[in-house]
């Protein structure tokens, strides 16, 4: 899109090996520790390279429909190499960025992240059941783990 001085913006990452079960598990207790603390009823998805599912788990009193959405933000971080709040932000501007409401497989909702490692996406993760700001943020700790 445009430069933000950011690599993930500016030009989508190549792909590398597939984040593996034991780093999806150490995504999903950070990510559902930080949720839990902060009493966010969320979906925790944890996606691999090629956007299959590792690991998917719904927190208690979590609305229904979170689990897809969160599965929606993961898958299209990694097919897109690139934080859902992309889309959500391209779509508030309006204009051009209207044009993603057309593109098949997006989830324009902040709170999915690709997983980079080595310069490499690897996986992706995605949060649903608060607002997308807080999801983004229990995404982000489920990152944090792999650091």
């Amino acid at each position: 899109m445009s430069s933000h001085n950011d690599p993930v913006l500016d030009a989508p990452l190549p792909y590398g090996p597939t984040l593996l079960l034991e780093d999806a598990k150490r995504m999903m207790q950070a990510a559902e520790r930080y949720a839990q603390n902060m009493k966010w009823p969320v979906s925790i998805v944890i996606a691999d390279a090629s956007g299959g599912i590792l690991m998917a788990q719904k927190l208690d009193n979590t609305q229904h429909s979170s689990m897809e959405i969160a599965t929606g933000k993961a898958r299209t971080a990694v097919n897109f190499r690139r934080p859902t709040r992309m889309f959500q932000d391209g779509i508030r501007a309006g204009g051009e960025g209207l044009r993603f409401l057309a593109v098949p497989g997006v989830t324009p909702l902040e709170g999915g992240f690709p997983v980079v490692r080595n310069g490499q996406v690897v996986g992706g993760i995605g949060v649903s059941g608060v607002l997308s700001s807080q999801d983004a943020e229990v995404a982000q700790a489920g990152m944090a783990a792999l650091t």
